[in-house]
């Protein structure tokens, strides 16, 4: 089965100890899409500027990524973002923020995408993502993901899009400033609470939780000693758990945790460098590996 991805395609100029990146393919959209790839036919939705280069576009395509619902503006710029990260590569700073084109950006799904089972609404206003919702045909499975800035400006609407998706995805100080909660559990329940079937929430380099009515579950991150550039970890690990249900067509919780494991060896493979380029360059044959990996890491 395919997934859809409603998001940002993006250049983001990055800084970490590592180095430094300017004009790097980035987006929200753009990580999703790559990660997703490894599993299953990929979606996406998005607008960009005709400054956005064709060989970028060209190589999506080659992952299997259909780019109908990709609007190239004329005369427009593509979002840009620019940040620094600190030696903890945890503590991000935002330099700067073009919204460009995507500051107007208002999602039109072509008719052919539809009907697609697997929907990732990914980091924006839950106005929009709500508008999205408005224009598909019975999902099997919708995820949203959401930021400070919408808990703290569109509250309501986004409480509202909580009662119409099946999950959502935060990280930890998200899902505090969503609940009042400061203990993580307790918040992760009450967000659960609040309408969703399953709540993930995302710890960085200490992994992520499921929580659901039925069962809770956790995960560690994959044990990579080669953080480059954590730019997108979060959509890479929506991008490879959404991939995999999809491919699978199986919403069960236990699948769910699988999905889990494939977000986390996804996301571990696109920290190792800057932008996309980690992602881009990868086998499905290298997730396997990590994959196995991982799960005897995890088992007693």
């Amino acid at each position: 089965m395919s997934v859809l991805v409603v998001g940002s395609i993006a250049f983001d100029t990055i800084e970490t100890p590592n180095g430094r990146r300017d004009g790097a393919i980035g987006g929200s959209a753009t990580y999703f899409a790559y990660a997703a790839s490894h599993f299953t036919r990929v979606r996406c939705v998005s607008v960009v500027g005709e400054d956005f280069p064709v060989a970028a576009m060209d190589a999506l395509r080659e992952r299997g990524v259909d780019l109908e619902g990709v609007e190239v503006v004329r005369g427009g710029k593509t979002f840009r973002w620019s940040g620094r990260y600190l030696a903890d590569m945890n503590t991000r700073e935002t330099l700067d923020t073009q919204l460009n084109t995507f500051g107007s950006f208002k999602p039109k799904v072509p008719t052919g995408f539809r009907s697609t089972p697997f929907l990732f609404l990914a980091n924006g206003g839950p106005d929009t993502q709500a508008s999205v919702l408005d224009q598909v045909e019975k999902p099997a499975f919708v995820v949203a993901d959401t930021m400070n800035l919408w808990i703290d400006i569109q509250r309501k609407e986004l409480l509202d899009l909580l009662r119409r998706v099946d999950g959502i995805i935060l990280n930890d100080e998200e899902a505090r400033m969503l609940s009042g909660d400061r203990n993580l559990i307790a918040a992760g329940e009450k967000v659960l609470r609040m309408g969703p079937r399953v709540v993930l929430l995302k710890k960085g380099e200490h992994g992520c939780f499921l929580f659901s009515h039925f069962v809770k579950f956790a995960l560690p991150a994959y044990p990579t000693p080669n953080v480059v550039d954590p730019t997108g970890a979060g959509d890479s690990f929506a991008g490879g758990f959404m991939g995999y249900l999809a491919s699978t067509g199986n919403v069960t919780l236990g699948n769910m945790k699988r999905a889990m494991a494939y977000g986390t060896v996804t996301a571990s493979i696109n920290v190792e460098d800057f932008s996309v380029d980690a992602l881009q360059r990868c086998e499905r044959s290298e997730v396997e590996r990590r994959y196995a990996e991982f799960i005897q890491f995890v088992t007693l």
